[in-house]
C-alpha cells in the first residue's frame, strides 16, 4: 500500500468569498402548517395501503397516519406540476418510499435525472447533490427542500484547498470524491464514485494520484491498487463514528452475525468487516445473500429502507443519523413543490467545468 498525506493545510476563508451557487446557507425553511381534513387522510391512507405494505417492519401505524396525508399532497402535486423526486439511499422511509421516484447515491440519482422528461427536479439529499443534479441536468428547475442540508465531507475542501494541492503536486492528477461541490469539481481533473474509485484511479495510467477529499476512501483505495494515493483530511461526520471496537461488540454478542461496511468509515472498522462496499454495494450484497442478521456499517436510514427488499434479514442498526439529510421532511418537500423554492443554479463558467470531471468519468468504460 503507497498512501501518503498531503501535508497542505486547508485554506480557510470568508463565507460567501467565492459563491458559485444558490445555496444560501442563511435562508432559513420553516414548512408552512399544512391542515387536512379528516376525509382527505382516509383517503390518503387508503390509497397508499401498498406503500405502507413497504414500510410497515420500520413505521408503526400511528406515524404512518401522519405521514399519509403529506404523501398523498406531494404525490398529487408531483402529477399536476410534472415533478419527480430523487430520494437518496439516506432518506427516512416514508420520504424514500413514499415519495421519491428515483432512488439511489448521488451519482446515480444525477444519471437518472437526466434521462427524465419532468420539468421539475426535487432533490431529496444534501446540497453537493442537487448541484450534481444542476450540472447533469442544466436546463431544468432543480429544488432542495432545505439549502441547509450541507455535507461534513463536501465542506472539508475548497476550489482555493484544490489549487493549492496542484501548487504543492505539480502535475499530480487530481481525481475527487462525487461528494463535493461544483467548484471543487471544476478544479479537478475527474470524479470517482465510492464504487468506481480504484478503477478511476488506474484508468489515468500516473504513478500517483490527488484522491481527494476523504482521507478513509483514500486509505482504502491504497490498499486495493498500485498506485501511490495522496490524500486530504475530509472525513464524514457519520462514518468517521464508527470503530473496530464497537463492532467486535456486535460479532460477540452474535458470532453469526455479518458486518457490511461502507469505505468512507476508518480502516479499523474496515478491517472488522465482511463486505466493504458503496450504498449500492452494499444493497446488492444484503439482498443477493439474504443474511439472517446484519449489521450496516452507514447511515441508519438505509438499513430501515433495505429492509423492504430483504424481507428475510433482521437488521442491527448501530444508527449513525446524519444530520443535514434528516434536515429533509415531507412538510419541506411539498413546500418546495408548492412554492418552487429553493432553486438551485450553478455558475455557468463553473459548471461547464465541473460537468466535464463528472463526464470523464461517466464515459470510462468500467
Amino acid at each position: 500500500m503507497a498512501f501518503l498525506d498531503s501535508g497542505v493545510e486547508p485554506i480557510r476563508r470568508h463565507r460567501g468569498a467565492d459563491p458559485v451557487c444558490t445555496l444560501d446557507a442563511d435562508i432559513d425553511i420553516e414548512p408552512a402548517r399544512h391542515h387536512f381534513d379528516a376525509a382527505f387522510v382516509r383517503e390518503a391512507i387508503r390509497e397508499l395501503k401498498p406503500v405502507y405494505a413497504k414500510v410497515e417492519r420500520v413505521i408503526p401505524s400511528f406515524e404512518w397516519a401522519a405521514h399519509a396525508p403529506y404523501i398523498k399532497a406531494i404525490r398529487d402535486l408531483k402529477r399536476e406540476k410534472n415533478a419527480v423526486v430523487l430520494a437518496h439511499n439516506y432518506m427516512t422511509p416514508e420520504i424514500f418510499h413514499g415519495v421519491g421516484d428515483i432512488l439511489g447515491d448521488s451519482l446515480q440519482l444525477a444519471k437518472e435525472a437526466a434521462k427524465t422528461d419532468a420539468d421539475i427536479i426535487v432533490q431529496c439529499g444534501v446540497h453537493f447533490m442537487a448541484e450534481t443534479s444542476k450540472l447533469m441536468c442544466p436546463e431544468k428547475k432543480i429544488l432542495i427542500p432545505d439549502p441547509k442540508a450541507g455535507c461534513s465531507l463536501a465542506s472539508s475542501i475548497t476550489a482555493e484547498d484544490v489549487r493549492a494541492l496542484r501548487a504543492a503536486y505539480p502535475g499530480v492528477p487530481v481525481v475527487t470524491y462525487v461528494n463535493t461541490s461544483a467548484a471543487v469539481k471544476a478544479e479537478c481533473d475527474i470524479c470517482c464514485t465510492s464504487a468506481n474509485a480504484v478503477k478511476v484511479v488506474e484508468s489515468l495510467g500516473a504513478p500517483r494520484v490527488l484522491l481527494i477529499p476523504d482521507q478513509y476512501l483514500a486509505r482504502y483505495v491504497a490498499t486495493q491498487t498500485k498506485v501511490e494515493i495522496i490524500s486530504w483530511k475530509g472525513a464524514c461526520e457519520v462514518h468517521e463514528r464508527f470503530t473496530g471496537a464497537e463492532l467486535r461488540g456486535y460479532r460477540e454478542a452474535e458470532p453469526n452475525v455479518k458486518i457490511i461496511a461502507h469505505p468512507e468509515c476508518p480502516p479499523d472498522v474496515i478491517a472488522e468487516a465482511d463486505y466493504t462496499g458503496s450504498t449500492a454495494g452494499m444493497i446488492k450484497w444484503v439482498t443477493d445473500h439474504q443474511p439472517k442478521r446484519v449489521v450496516l456499517v452507514t447511515e441508519c436510514s438505509m438499513a430501515d429502507n433495505v429492509a423492504y427488499a430483504a424481507p428475510k434479514t433482521e437488521f442491527t442498526r448501530p444508527c449513525n443519523l446524519c444530520p443535514h439529510m434528516k434536515r429533509i421532511s415531507l412538510p419541506k418537500i411539498l413546500d418546495s413543490l408548492l412554492y418552487e423554492k429553493v432553486e438551485v443554479t450553478v455558475d455557468p463558467a463553473v459548471a461547464d467545468r465541473a460537468r466535464l470531471a463528472v463526464e470523464r468519468m461517466v464515459k470510462l468504460p468500467l
